[in-house]
């Protein structure tokens, strides 16, 4: 997925020398992003069997308040490498963001991922509730299933928690940190550590990220049932983005 994480940025304007007040933003937003993936990582897991994928989304934003709502989409293969069907994945999302003090700031929603004909014997549709602190770069962030979780049977109330920073090293260049644990209920075989260390470069144009993913999966649960390949093996994964 998400996946996915979206990200806000300020911008201050300067002319003549001197510093001019901040942009003000529309009170409602729209904006619109695709991407070319050489793997879809979701939670260090490739769901496209260690090959590329196409991505794009949409989001809606009522700045006064925080408030937002959002799709996004992907290519996948898991689930009918899995014995189903179906070949993409659509998120659906919502919630608020906001400041609680100058430095901390909030994030809250639920947030569905949606299998279209994916016909697995427990079904791979799977609703999450989150919450995210950031203080600066750095974030916390924890998503509860409400629902069984991604084709895993009782695994209703699994958890996932992200700890990261994104932290602007030079202009348009971003060093992304990432650690995750992801557990899921009642089968304890599956849960698994992730970890995230890339870079993404704003080039104007399009926006390009490089990252290395691995996880301590186990290698015989997350093996692809296609070709027995490791979904979560260490490797370099590389995007190309552009949002309008």
């Amino acid at each position: 997925m998400k996946k996915l994480i979206l990200a806000m940025a300020v911008s201050t304007v300067f002319a003549g020398g001197f510093a001019q007040a901040e942009e003000t933003k529309p009170d409602h937003e729209v904006s619109f992003n695709a991407a070319l993936a050489s793997d879809y990582r979701y939670r260090g897991i490739s769901q496209t069997r260690l090959q590329a994928a196409l991505q794009g989304g949409a989001d809606y934003t009522h700045n006064p308040s925080g408030f937002y709502a959002g799709t996004w989409m992907s290519t996948i293969k898991w689930t009918k490498d899995a014995g189903g069907g179906g070949d993409v994945e659509i998120d659906l999302y919502a919630g608020k963001r906001g400041e609680m003090t100058k430095d901390l700031g909030y994030d809250v929603g639920v947030l569905s991922y949606v299998y279209p004909s994916n016909g697995l014997p427990v079904s791979a549709n799977t609703t999450e509730i989150y919450g995210q602190l950031s203080y600066g770069p750095a974030y916390a962030k924890y998503s509860h299933s409400v629902t069984n979780l991604f084709g895993f049977a009782d695994s209703k109330n699994s958890g996932y928690l992200d700890l990261g920073a994104n932290v602007e090293i030079s202009t348009g260049l971003t060093l992304n940190l990432h650690a995750g644990h992801q557990q899921v209920k009642n089968n304890g075989a599956y849960s698994y550590t992730d970890w995230k260390v890339g870079l993404t470069k704003d080039f104007g144009i399009v926006t390009g990220a490089a990252a290395i993913i691995g996880t301590n999966a186990g290698e015989v649960a997350y093996a692809s049932p296609a070709n027995g390949k490791f979904l979560g093996k260490t490797a370099l994964v590389v995007t190309v983005s552009k949002t309008f």
